[in-house]
C-alpha cells in the first residue's frame, strides 16, 4: 500500500501515519522527521534547512525529492509506505509520480484530512502549552507566528494537491476534526473500501 496523507500543519496526519504504520506494517516517511534530522545533523545542507523550517518556509523540492527517493528503496518500504508531509506541491507530486513510473509502481490512495483553521490554531497552541508543561521543548514552527506562515503556504502551494489527486480518481476526503480514535476509524473504512489488506 503507497498512501498520501494530505491535510496543513496540524491536522493529525502524523498520529494517523503513526496508526497505520502499526496496521499496515509498512513505514511512516515523514518529511518533517527527516528534514529535522537533517537540520539536528548540523551538516552545512541541514544548517540551511534548519533557517527556513525555523521560519516556517518551504525546503527546497530537490533536497525534499532527493531524501524521499533514498528512503523509499530501503528494503522496508518494499510493501509500501506511508507519506506525511510531501508532496506539498503540484510540481513535487509530479516528480513522485515520475519517481514511482520509473520503479513500475504508483500511488493507491490519497486521504485528505479536512480540518478548520481556527481550530488548528487552537490545537497548535494547546500542543505547544502541554509541551512546556510536560518540561519538553516546543518545536520552533510551533508558535503562532510561524504557524500562521505554514498555513498561508499550505493553502497557496499545498491545497491545490487535492484537485491534482481528485483528477487522478486518488483521493479521499476524511473529517480530520473528529477526535483521533474516529478519525482513524474513518481511514480504516476507506482502506477497507480500497480492499487493502492489514497483515
Amino acid at each position: 500500500m503507497k498512501l498520501v496523507l494530505l491535510g496543513p500543519p496540524g491536522a493529525g496526519k502524523g498520529t494517523q501515519a503513526a496508526r497505520l504504520k502499526e496496521t499496515y506494517r509498512i513505514p511512516q516517511l515523514s518529511t518533517g522527521d527527516m528534514l529535522r534530522a537533517a537540520a539536528a545533523a548540523g551538516t552545512p545542507a541541514g544548517r540551511a534547512t534548519k533557517a527556513i523550517m525555523d521560519k516556517g518556509g518551504l525546503v527546497p523540492d530537490e533536497t525534499v525529492v532527493s531524501i524521499i527517493a533514498e528512503r523509499i528503496a530501503e528494503p522496508d518500504a518494499k510493501a509500501g509506505f506511508i507519506l506525511d508531509g510531501f508532496p506539498r506541491t503540484v510540481p513535487q507530486a509530479e516528480v513522485l509520480d515520475n519517481l514511482l513510473a520509473s520503479r513500475k509502481t504508483g500511488l493507491d490512495l490519497v486521504i485528505e484530512l479536512e480540518v478548520d483553521d481556527m481550530a488548528l490554531l487552537e490545537r497548535i497552541a494547546k500542543r505547544a502549552n502541554e509541551t512546556r508543561a510536560s518540561g519538553g521543548t516546543v518545536r520552533a514552527d510551533d508558535n503562532p507566528e510561524a504557524f500562521q506562515v505554514r498555513l498561508a503556504a499550505y493553502h497557496a502551494q499545498t491545497a491545490p494537491l487535492s484537485e491534482y489527486y481528485a483528477k487522478k480518481g486518488l483521493l479521499t476526503a476524511v473529517d480530520g476534526m473528529a477526535p483521533p480514535d474516529v478519525v482513524a476509524k474513518s481511514i480504516e473504512h476507506v482502506l477497507a473500501g480500497g480492499a487493502l489488506q492489514a497483515h
